[in-house]
């Protein structure tokens, strides 16, 4: 029998690993949507006139193995120092424990923002453990479920002082003691909301002439100071006092509560999470009670389920931005949840005891520097510190600093004759002596004997993790079930395919994902010296080379640490450009109704009128009401926001007549990037008119959504912007930055990277299409049952589709949250529910998802629709069935059985894995409840043995 060789590519990573359906696969859902092929559905669905004229060619793709030997040779250009630069940043230790079983576990990283509560359980009670933990060391009754990093939080800090505050003053006291990049975000923040910022040291503020002030504690320079008098002397001027507090310093120094703040924000870095390069971080805000409804971000509640069992989910989701749109406070829509668990559980793993120890090695070492340096005739600041001082060297600080990185450390420049030193509790005896040596010293750190210099009067006094998750016994063995019985609460793409409309939850790849781990990457300071980090600079430049050749910009920006940032980031970026025109006084942005909820919210951050534009019957942007409205405010006209596709789900084909619609009247396009997974290769942005877009690398690009973050959204420009992109945080050079570090959270950029590289500009293209066909697969099996809500022309949708599911409200009193927790009880994760239209579902299943899971899926709607028919027809109860009850848990399949459908039926449904079913850990989540008994820290364990009971 004569040899036949095979033409399959087993290490071709775009279609054998990262897209789902097979090609023999793809030729029945051809038959199914009566196509001859995937080019024929993409000629139907996409738009010739917004066709780009070249396929994306970005060479060989990659192979998982040859993409990591690649990427080790460029990480190995980052040279990992030891580095005390400070300034918020911190070298730590993450437990191996947490590393393994949290950072580096798809049932963590892999989970969607925890908005379907009964299938989060888990990590809800992670960042229960989170918001207890900053409480309690912050002082502060109410704490969120973290921000995008500190100097984010300091600014939103700012803006919510200004929000509460009953001072009618315009102006915020900035504490000259905060971190630079602190002070220069919040310079940002503030302009374009015409708040006046004034700086200067604690002692020279006047409260009656400000509506609120913040201090950094410890100071950037290491200074503590009792802020005790400043909290008096703003609340007798009825403003609002903020700190922004090291979390480790506050396990030995009194707490922000305390001293009488309002509201204290930071970074919870140094809990275990690596440096990266400047994130992502988990920065903290904490306030008082009263002011709890006023508090950007996320927070987590405690309530109880339709049994009355305990229940978590999250509280209070009014105030969030996509719900009041342009009279959004804020417009957060990322946190930092997968950092926010690790902190947690740093704090977990170790508990008070282990803090306390931490932080009081970590001053200890410093004394001892400290003791050095002075014996040797240095004079070092401050007198009472906790890991920081500053050492004056005259006009030898250029020599230390040199001499300091030839041993192998960074050390901080301060003006121009000082030098700073922050330790951390990686921080070796080995450490202190470099440090010695670089001042010219030649001595041992061998005495031991506990010193300490942490000013008496603002020792800690109270109490803190007083919890008994925080006493748990800490064994190895106990800490890794805790974990795993935390994640089995969960649904993550690591159980079952998460069809949500614009979220793209798709593959996140093992082989993309472990560079993240990786010393060179995860080791570097946010502010080390340029030539320190030129494996980044490589992976930086040559992802954003990609990405312009993706989108038809000529720039990119990344520092925008999250969609909705990169948004604020692209508007400010327009805005300076139209006042450096002399066209200042433009400040109109228009927005169609099916744009993103974020898009009015971000407008009104940059100080924008928002004027809605009309969509027609068909979903997409009314031309006549968007030139109107054009014309109208021709001469105040800044800019406009749309989605491309539509968030309706469809490529509108006047999307190049709005462009120029803009154009005409002066105002620049914003083209919101959250849906390019349905425009990778086939359409480009720039080319459609857009003037700016940020690209969502957490939905497009593969970087994982981690429980509601992290994300990335860096933007893309036309070169007439350039000059306008966000500037280094510490150059004060250009318009402001919007995060703490120059490339947001770059340690997580190797994703993204290593996924372009190994889908190659075919890949990439193949992608978007399989995409297209998943979710046209979908609105066709569904036909009949559901009513696909908007179309393109050819009767096709984009990347996904909105099943309006309204009527059955109507016919059989089914809500569209009775289909999404039904779906649970099939191992399903709902689609997205009522956005962008109310009482709807929208179903984006992405490229990664085989064949196999659209038709469970598919199988598990349409038994769900005969549900409903059975209830319109009388033969099932209206009141007492498994949509009514759903989810179902395994408590109710044991417990007295009074339903009139059998329990196969309730916990079995077509779909549900018969040996793998998911079990949901509760039944449905009271929201009501959860906001009227609102209780964001964990609650003592009696109410748990109460709730068995």
């Amino acid at each position: 029998m004569p040899f036949t060789p095979t033409d399959y590519l087993p290490y071709d990573f775009a279609n054998r690993r990262h897209i789902g359906p097979s090609p023999a696969e793809m030729e029945r859902m051809f038959e199914v949507l009566g196509v001859a092929d995937l080019d024929a559905l993409i000629d139907e669905t996409v738009p010739a006139g917004i066709r780009q004229a070249e396929a994306l060619d970005f060479g060989k793709a990659l192979s998982e193995r040859e993409m990591l030997w690649h990427m080790r040779e460029v990480a190995s250009k980052n040279k990992v120092l030891v580095s005390l630069i400070g300034q918020g940043y911190h070298g730590t230790v993450t437990p191996p424990a947490i590393q393994r079983n949290i950072f580096e576990n798809p049932a963590w990283y892999t989970a969607y923002t925890p908005y379907q509560p009964e299938i989060s359980q888990g990590r809800l009670e992670a960042l229960l453990n989170y918001q207890t933990m900053v409480s309690d060391l912050t002082g502060l009754e109410v704490a969120n479920a973290s921000l995008l990093d500190e100097a984010t939080a300091c600014a939103e800090a700012m803006t919510m002082a200004q929000r509460v505050a009953k001072s009618k003053a315009t102006a915020f006291f900035v504490d000259e003691n905060c971190h630079p990049q602190n002070i220069a975000v919040m310079r940002t923040r503030a302009a374009p909301l015409g708040i006046e910022i004034v700086t200067g040291a604690p002692e020279d503020l006047d409260a009656e002439a400000v509506f609120g002030a913040i201090f950094q504690y410890p100071g950037t320079h290491g200074h503590v100071r009792d802020l005790s008098p400043q909290m008096e002397a703003l609340h007798a001027a009825k403003a609002i006092g903020i700190v922004a507090a090291d979390i480790m310093a506050l396990c030995l120094l009194r707490e922000p509560g305390a001293m009488g703040a309002d509201i204290a924000v930071g970074s919870t870095q140094r809990f275990g999470v690596p440096m990266g390069y400047g994130g992502p971080h988990a920065a903290y805000m904490a306030t008082r009670d009263a002011f709890k409804r006023a508090m950007p971000g996320r927070i987590v509640g405690v309530s109880i389920d339709s049994h009355g069992n305990r229940a978590y989910r999250l509280s209070l989701q009014t105030r969030e931005q996509h719900i009041r749109r342009e009279k959004a406070t804020s417009n957060v829509c990322t946190a930092q949840a997968l950092l926010a668990v690790m902190a947690g559980f740093y704090a977990v793993f170790h508990g008070p005891e282990g803090l306390k120890a931490i932080a009081q090695r970590i001053h200890r070492k410093t004394v001892r520097l400290a003791k050095g340096l002075e014996e040797a005739g240095f004079a070092v600041e401050p007198g009472a510190f906790f890991d920081t001082i500053t050492v004056d060297v005259g006009l030898f600080q250029a020599g230390v600093m040199q001499a300091a990185v030839a041993h192998g450390v960074n050390l901080r420049k301060v003006g121009e004759t000082r030098v700073g030193i922050t330790l951390d509790e990686r921080t070796r005896p080995a450490t202190i002596e470099a440090v010695w040596k670089a001042f010219g010293l030649a001595r041992e750190d061998k005495d031991f004997t506990p010193a300490y210099r942490l000013p008496d009067a603002l020792l800690r006094e109270s109490a803190y993790l007083t919890h008994e998750v925080f006493h748990m016994n800490r064994a190895e063995t106990e800490m890794m079930r805790y974990m795993r019985r935390l994640a089995d609460r969960d649904l993550a793409l690591d159980r079952a395919m998460i069809p949500l409309g614009s979220c793209t939850m798709k593959l996140n790849a093992a082989a993309e994902m472990m560079p993240v781990s990786w010393r060179e990457f995860a080791g570097l300071h946010p502010f080390v010296p340029q030539d320190q980090a030129l494996g980044y600079k490589h992976l930086i430049d040559d992802l954003s080379k990609r990405l312009c050749s993706v989108t038809g910009y000529d720039a990119f920006s990344m520092q925008p640490n999250s969609g909705a940032q990169g948004e604020y980031a692209g508007l400010l970026t327009i805005a300076s450009w139209q006042a450096a025109r002399g066209e200042g006084q433009r400040n109109v942005c228009l927005i169609p109704v099916n744009a993103h909820g974020t898009n009015p919210a971000s407008a009104q951050m940059v100080g924008w009128k928002v004027v809605p534009v009309k969509c027609d019957a068909k979903g997409s942007i009314d031309l006549a009401d968007f030139r109107a409205q054009a014309e109208k405010y021709g001469d105040t006209l800044a800019a406009c926001m749309i989605t491309y596709p539509s968030t309706h789900g469809v490529f509108e084909e006047t999307v190049k007549e709005v462009c120029a619609i803009t154009h005409e009247h002066g105002g620049q396009v914003y083209i919101d990037g959250a849906n390019m997974n349905a425009m990778v290769g086939l359409s480009r942005p720039g080319d459609l008119g857009g003037d700016v877009s940020h690209l969502n690398l957490h939905k497009t690009f593969c970087i994982p959504h981690g429980g509601g973050g992290p994300g990335m959204g860096p933007i893309g420009v036309k070169k007439h912007l350039v000059p306008h992109l966000p500037s280094h945080p510490l150059s004060g050079e250009g318009p402001g930055p919007v995060s703490a570090a120059p490339y947001g959270s770059p340690s997580i950029l190797p994703i993204s990277w290593a996924y372009v590289l190994m889908m190659g500009g075919e890949g990439l293209a193949q992608a978007t299409r399989v995409a297209i066909l998943n979710a046209n697969y979908i609105a066709k099996r569904l036909e009949g049952a559901y009513e696909v809500l908007y179309t393109g022309h050819a009767g096709r949708v984009a990347h996904e589709c909105i099943l309006d599911v309204r009527p059955f409200e109507k016919s059989a009193g089914i809500t569209v949250e009775d289909i999404a927790k039904r779906l649970i009880d099939s191992g399903f994760h709902a689609p997205t529910m009522s956005w962008p239209v109310a009482g709807t579902l929208m179903v984006e299943p992405t490229e990664s998802e085989t064949k196999a899971e659209l038709d469970r899926f598919c199988d598990a709607m349409l038994s769900i629709r005969e549900e409903i028919r059975a209830i319109e027809t009388g033969s099932m109860d209206a009141g007492n069935n498994p949509l009514k009850n759903a989810p179902h848990t395994m408590e109710d399949l044991v417990r007295d059985w009074d339903r009139p459908y059998t329990r196969e039926q309730g916990c079995f449904p077509p779909g549900a894995f018969r040996v793998d079913k998911y079990w949901p850990p509760v039944n449905r989540v009271d929201n009501v409840y959860g906001d009227r008994h609102l209780v964001c820290t964990c609650p003592p364990m009696s109410d748990y043995a109460e709730a068995a009971e």
